[in-house]
């Protein structure tokens, strides 16, 4: 049979220690489309390493010590029996059936006895392990998931619906988690190891990865996923969801539209790459859009977008390209809006001079847990980078370039909400003077733990946007005038 190497006989050679095979890195799939382990079922015309996902009820379950020894049994012959090279240059289903043939004819020879059910999940397991990312691939499948938190190969949590809890998930070994992430790294040309022991990265679908490794992960490898809906959230999802009511949600629409320079901020976990999508969606079709991200992970609509992704230093220490250095550089690239994933340094000043030399409507995240903390780490930023400024001048800076700041924070039932969205006005004396136009109250709990509370308008009866807001909505209502037209002479 076309892939093997030795046929059957090396079903014999179990005993020795299981190896992880280099498995075939998947093609990156586009970035607005799901990836093809996510879509059911597979065909073959799919990824030839899309894994199959084991039915729920055994994606749960603990395995026993006696189911994992069996495997690591058969996946020793197995290793030993077929050609790895030839392996993959099968399509899907043919090195599926490759697989599959070759672990009944070794399940046979070593006379295990196994239920069919049990059969399946087995083959299923190693499905895994060697077209995808192991135990990883009946997580990635479901698409209620937000985070993947695997602390060495024994614990691995998930987070749904806010919540965290523990899996029946395990790895074989350390060295198998290990090996999985220098797998998942190396598809986007990082690498994770002792001399390089920290690392960001992400799956083709744009879920966001973090690796740290031993010697700074005392306990084996640390494993996050971030991962990301196959359809990204709308602004009318989360009016339905509670994170916004239908009068915040048109606010922030008209944010979107009329330009304004727009600061997400939020503490971890809070939803701000979703919101930060979410306002996107309103930017002109014909605008030219550069995005600088360190993980490629926004999931704009528009047509004309570039997506600049930073890179780390390579094995001599050379070659690292800095979020400074994407956006000095987009600005040599006509961008009319610059999108900056999330603002860490001193690329903060950068961000804030393209805002204020004629690049309405960009936008940044970053971590803060109040708008006027987000202006004040905006602050401490650019004092850390080097730049040797008086404080009101950066105080001016922000006040200058920044319209908007729109808080998110997930609640302590894990729910999450919109805040707060609040106008940068300007300076009374050193200080920078901001109004909300909508605030989340909390008003307490209800008998199940979740927090009950209330959006509403602080009544500002004319925004300072109110003028922006106004020209860019008569601006619209001029082009669609001439597009109507041009059809009508047409």
């Amino acid at each position: 049979m076309f892939g093997r190497r030795g046929g059957a006989q090396g079903a014999g050679s179990g005993g020795r220690s299981e190896p992880t095979p280099a498995a075939p890195t998947r093609a990156p799939a586009p970035s607005r489309a799901p990836t093809p382990s996510r879509a059911a079922p597979p065909s073959a015309a799919a990824n030839p390493n899309t894994p199959i996902p084991p039915g729920r009820a055994a994606q749960e379950r603990a395995r026993s010590e006696e189911y994992y020894d069996t495997k690591s049994s058969i996946f020793s012959a197995l290793i030993d029996t077929i050609d790895l090279a030839q392996l993959a240059r099968l399509d899907a289903e043919s090195a599926r059936e490759e697989i599959s043939d070759v672990i009944n004819e070794i399940i046979h020879l070593k006379s295990l006895v196994m239920s069919i059910a049990e059969q399946e999940d087995l083959l299923a397991d190693i499905i895994n392990d060697v077209l995808g990312y192991g135990p990883l691939e009946p997580l990635l499948a479901r698409d209620d998931i937000a985070d993947i938190m695997v602390n060495g190969c024994e614990k691995t949590y998930i987070e749904v619906s806010g919540k965290v809890q523990l899996t029946g998930i395990r790895f074989r070994d350390n060295q198998q988690l290990m090996n999985i992430c220098q797998r998942i790294v190396s598809q986007v040309g990082r690498r994770v190891d002792e001399s390089s022991p920290i690392c960001d990265a992400r799956l083709p679908d744009g879920s966001r990865v973090n690796v740290i490794a031993p010697p700074l992960a005392i306990d084996g490898p640390a494993l996050t996923i971030r991962k990301f809906k196959r359809d990204s959230l709308t602004l009318d999802q989360l009016v339905k969801f509670g994170t916004i009511t239908p009068e915040g949600a048109t606010v922030l629409q008209i944010i979107g539209r009329s330009r304004c320079n727009v600061l997400v901020s939020g503490g971890t976990g809070s939803g701000k790459t979703t919101l930060l999508n979410c306002l996107t969606r309103y930017i002109d079709q014909t605008e030219r859009i550069i995005t600088c991200e360190d993980a490629a992970e926004l999931q704009l609509q528009q047509p004309h977008v570039v997506r600049l992704e930073t890179r780390p230093p390579n094995l001599e220490g050379e070659g690292q390209v800095t979020m400074r250095d994407l956006i000095k550089n987009c600005l040599r690239m006509r961008p009319e809006r610059i999108i900056v994933g999330e603002v860490r340094g001193p690329e903060a000043f950068d961000l804030l001079q393209a805002m204020n030399t004629g690049h309405d409507g960009s936008m940044g995240t970053l971590h803060a847990n109040s708008p006027r903390e987000a202006l004040s780490r905006m602050e401490s930023m650019i004092t850390m980078g080097g730049y040797a400024l008086p404080a009101r001048t950066i105080r001016e800076m922000i006040v200058n370039s920044i319209d908007v700041v729109v808080q998110a924070a997930r609640l302590r039932d894990g729910s999450r909400r919109i805040t707060a969205i609040t106008e940068v006005l300007g300076m009374e004396g050193d200080v920078i003077t901001m109004q909300d136009l909508f605030i989340y109250e909390i008003l307490g709990e209800d008998e199940f733990g979740r927090v009950v509370g209330r959006h509403r308008s602080t009544g500002i009866g004319r925004p300072r946007m109110w003028d922006r807001a106004r020209y860019f909505n008569e601006e619209r209502r001029l082009a669609e005038a001439l597009d109507a037209a041009e059809v009508g002479n047409a």
